[in-house]
Formats: structure tokens, sequence, C-alpha cells
């Protein structure tokens, strides 16, 4: 835990007591704070209670006594409505922040050299923080991540100059840390998100770009029109930026060729990553996410061997696009985070002839826009709620069948796997990616990916891998 000493001895209000709630209100009372912690929730409040948190009623409060009011960044700052005890605190003139922002000063306060490695981004932050931990890691250095990947921040071990910060920000969280200052910031893409809570796509996009506004090195993706305006923003101003990119493009980054990362930031290339074999950073958008990586531990002295290492290393993240398993050439993949079409396409475009496990609660509009995709699909395995309406949408363009359970689509689609596999020579990938929720089976989809890992473990032959990193 890191102790939140900087409101030593002051008041402070906190709302919001879920798990990362409560560990920032246990951290401001290590810290020495006078902590006032409430929730809408009177199950959250007795949750914090049995753990010793002081709590109260922000309704009843003298809000002229507090120091700061921490948020959590599940709630409502500016949209569609403030919450009330945002109104509240504005009245009374009280500073609105967030764990990050807690983590920044202590930080700041004990070890302001210490590398801090922040990501964000619409699509591919948590793939991005675990790389870049597990690369760190693995070349030996003491490395802490946490963040919106879903450790809280403040849980981690206190800042000390040679330990190692890699943390992954949501756009909540950035709006809720006015003095943010990462080593290095990377902002990855932005497409619409969130915009209920923002407002406008200006607006979400101009909280993200305060998070490579503040760092010491910009890593700017450039894919999106977005992030290529907010990098030329800060080059304007004088600001250091590394580029990144999922395809070519020339100047000062580091850009994908289809099989190489290719690094140059000193106006030649210097360094080339091959991507080809790395199974867990399959795909374009893993590409995006790798170049990011090596922006980022070339800036805090990795060695070229030491992030190769890392990067082939790599086993990926759980339930994304992670390997689980090879039966000869049949190779299954769990991708039980796709949870909408769009989420999905990734994976199908990741490979050239795919058995498809798809289906479970839908999401509006369905599988129509995977059509592109349909052609690299051998056969479709639906199952859920969603088996019907996604056959009438499959029709007679390919094959496919109602199996119902996840645990009979695997049995079915290994078996049709390998037989074609024997026929065609060419290697065949059982994907579960279901463009689903998983609500009307299983109760998240890391209990559907984890029930996929377990029926592909049940098949005779198989070679399981590692699990990815939760």
């Amino acid at each position: 835990m890191i102790p939140a000493r900087s409101f030593s001895g002051q008041s402070v209000a906190l709302f919001g007591l879920g798990g990362s709630g409560r560990a920032t209100a246990r951290a401001l009372v290590e810290g020495g704070a006078n902590v006032v912690a409430f929730d809408d929730n009177p199950a959250s409040v007795e949750a914090a209670r049995a753990e010793a948190i002081p709590t109260g009623d922000l309704r009843d409060a003298d809000w002229s006594r507090f120091s700061a009011f921490v948020l959590s960044p599940g709630v409502p700052l500016t949209h569609p409505k403030p919450h009330w005890t945002v109104e509240l605190a504005r009245a009374a003139g009280v500073e609105v922040i967030g764990d990050i922002e807690l983590f920044s000063r202590e930080r700041r306060a004990i070890a302001p050299t210490s590398p801090f490695i922040a990501i964000t981004g619409t699509n591919g932050k948590s793939t991005t923080t675990a790389l870049i931990a597990h690369c760190l890691r693995w070349s030996g250095r003491d490395t802490q991540f946490g963040g919106n990947i879903g450790v809280a921040v403040m849980t981690l071990d206190p800042p000390a100059p040679s330990r190692n910060y890699v943390v992954e920000c949501s756009s909540y969280q950035i709006d809720l840390a006015p003095t943010l200052e990462p080593s290095v910031g990377i902002l990855l893409n932005l497409t619409p998100d969130h915009l209920d809570r923002h407002g406008s796509m200006g607006n979400y996009a101009a909280i993200k770009a305060r998070l490579v506004a503040g760092s010491g090195l910009a890593v700017v993706g450039v894919d999106d029109a977005p992030c290529r305006q907010i990098a030329d923003e800060l080059e304007s101003e004088g600001r250091t930026v590394v580029r990144i990119s999922q395809g070519e493009f020339q100047g000062r980054g580091v850009d994908f060729d289809g099989r190489l990362l290719r690094r140059r930031l000193r106006g030649t290339e210097e360094a080339f990553f091959d991507l080809s074999a790395i199974g867990s950073l399959r795909g374009r958008h893993n590409a995006q996410n790798a170049a990011a990586a090596v922006a980022a531990l070339t800036a805090v002295g990795l060695s070229d061997a030491e992030i190769r290492a890392g990067l082939e290393s790599f086993p990926g993240l759980a339930h994304r696009m992670e390997e689980v398993g090879r039966r000869g050439r049949v190779l299954f993949v769990n991708d039980s985070k796709a949870t909408n079409a769009e989420a999905a396409a990734p994976a199908l475009a990741a490979f050239p002839r795919i058995h498809w496990i798809a289906g479970g609660l839908a999401k509006d509009g369905g599988i129509a826009a995977l059509a592109p995709f349909f052609p690299r699909i051998a056969k479709a395995y639906l199952i859920g709620e969603a088996a019907p309406a996604f056959a009438a949408t499959l029709g007679k363009r390919i094959p496919y069948e109602i199996s119902g359970t996840l645990a009979i689509a695997v049995e079915h689609a290994a078996a049709d796997a390998e037989a074609s596999e024997g026929a065609s020579g060419q290697e065949s990938v059982i994907l579960l990616s279901p463009a689903c929720a998983s609500f009307d089976q299983f109760r998240n989809f890391e209990v559907r990916g984890d029930a996929f890992r377990e029926a592909v473990g049940a098949l005779a032959g198989i070679e399981m891998a590692h699990k990815g990193e939760a």
C-alpha cells in the first residue's frame, strides 16, 4: 500500500466505496488523513465500516473543513450531470481528485525520478500496460503495475527511485488527476467512447490528451485523426513526441510493415523487432500496442536485447486473443473479452482460417459488421441466446451449427478442425470470439473464457499453454 501522506492531518471526503474506493480510503487513513467516506449504496458503506474505514453521510457534512474530495472514477464528474457530491464540493470550493492524482502526489514527494509509464487510449490500454510491465519484470527491474487494469493504484508498493510504475489510466481517472506527470505518457488511439460521460468527442479527446501533455515523453498513435492532431499540437509547442503506428509511415517513431516493428528515433532506422512468430501479439492492433511498448521501454533504458526478450516471452492477457492450447496444427484461442462485433473484428482479422465459436447475449447490430471477415470462417459454432439471430446473418454463405453450449462447440469444432487440417495441410484456429456479452450463460467474460480453457484442456492430446496475465 502507498500511504497518502500528502493529506496527513487534514480532513478529506471520499465518495465511492467499491474495491478501489476502499483501497484509496485505507491509503488516506494510513497516511494520517481524517477521512469521511460515503456511498449511495448502504451495503458498500457497511463493507467499508467492516474494514474500519470512517464513514459518514456527506449530505450532512460541513464541506468547509475538507481539504479535498476524492471521487471514484465511476461516478459522474461532469456529464450527464455532476453527482450531488461534486456539486457540494464545488459549492464549497473543495478540489475534486481521484486515486491517480493521489499516487502522482506521493510519487512526486517521495521519488520523483522513479520511472512512471502511464497508458491511455480507447482500445489496447490493458494489453499495452501488461506488455510493458512484463518486459520490465523480465529484464529484472522492480516493477509495479495497476490502475484501470484492475489493480487499485494505491495498493502498489510505495515509490522508490529504482521502482518502475506502469499504470493504465481511463479517461475518468485522467479527468480527476490535474497534476498527472508521467515519465512517459502513451496515447494509443481515440474513437468515440464514453460520450455520455464526457459530453462530446472533443471533450473526450481533450481529457485523454492531458496524459501526454503532462508527460516527459509523449508517445502518440497516429492512426486516427484526433490523435494525429494531438501529436501535431504537442510538437508545435516544442514537446518531444514519438509517433507510433500499426502501419508504415515516414518520420520519427515506431511503425509496422506487417512483420517487423521499425524504430526510428534519431533519424535513421535503429532496430527491428520481429512480431511474426509472437502469437500473443498477432494482428495489427497488437502491433500498435507493441510499438508503444518499444518506444516506452527504449525511453526508460531497456536494451534492444531486453526488449526483444520481453516481447518474445509475453504470454498475452487472459481472454484477449489468448493462445490456450494446441493439438497438432490446430490452435485454440480464447478471445472471450470480445463482447461485441467491433471487439471481435481484430481476432477474425488475425487468422486466415477459423473455426469460430460465437454467441451469447447479443449487442445491437449483432454480427452484421463482421461480414468482411466471413470468408475466413471455415465453420461457425453458435451458442447462447444469439445463436438463431447469428445463424440468420450467416445464412447460406458460411457453414454453421447451433451448438447451444460452449462445451459442445469446443468438442465439435475440435473434431471438424482436425479433419479439415488433415485434408488441407493448413493450420486451423478454433477461436472463441463471441461478439456477445456472456450473461445468458456465464457470470462474466472471464468465467466464459475459463470455461473455454477447461473444455480445451479436457480434449485428448492437447498441449496447453501458460495462462495469460490477468
